[in-house]
């Protein structure tokens, strides 16, 4: 598979901060749009600050089929209790991300960053997906449409956790760090321990810790 084939890149955002949303996104690019990415300054989210995002979301759901899966706390949390593996999880999310996309558009390929073993997208995949050819990679970022997916999955993140700040009055910390439990506290203090789970995933070992 070539860069400009045709193809569909799916990525995460979330997967690793405590509180807030699991974002899974994916973008179709062709060869049209890819070059119109590449002139906008599209990369891997991690090289771009939240603003230069935020922006670069609007001009990538003008110019290409996508899909964004928003899980939020609350929803994955449940789906954790259920699922108890964040790879089936990822695997679904990645699998409804690449299903809404082919339900209005054609395309052969995906292409995702590898997380776990591949035959657990696949097996998410239901009908219109069951004939794609599937592709894993490690750092998959460097491939135009994964970039993409990657800043749409990101933006969407950062606008959920604004919003959970305006909603909740606290300023939610990205990440695992110490700061992360610092803000639990905080939480705690103003809302009470059973909330928490509204906020964060408590599957970490830092729910327990706090």
């Amino acid at each position: 598979m070539t860069e400009f084939t045709p193809h569909i890149g799916t990525d995460e955002s979330g997967k690793g901060d405590f509180f807030g949303p699991l974002v899974i996104a994916g973008v179709l690019v062709d060869e049209k749009n890819a070059e119109l990415f590449k002139n906008l300054g599209i990369k891997d989210s991690k090289k771009l600050t939240d603003k230069k995002m935020l922006t670069l979301s609007v001009e990538i759901k003008k110019l290409a089929p996508h899909s964004v899966i928003m899980i939020s706390n609350t929803k994955y949390n449940e789906l954790y209790a259920n699922i108890k593996n964040l790879n089936k999880l990822l695997a679904w999310g990645h699998a409804r991300a690449i299903e809404n996309i082919l339900n209005s558009s054609t395309c052969e390929y995906a292409l995702s960053d590898k997380f776990g073993d591949e035959s657990l997208i696949k097996s998410a995949l239901m009908k219109n997906g069951r004939n794609i050819k599937l592709v894993q990679m490690c750092k998959a970022e460097s491939d135009i449409a994964v970039a993409a997916a990657s800043v749409l999955a990101r933006a969407a993140f950062v606008q959920k956790l604004q919003s959970m700040e305006n909603a909740y009055g606290i300023k939610f910390q990205k990440g695992c760090s110490a700061l992360v439990k610092d803000v639990a506290s905080e939480f705690i203090d103003k809302y009470g321990k059973d909330r928490l789970k509204e906020v964060c995933k408590t599957h970490f070992k830092t729910y327990n810790e706090i």
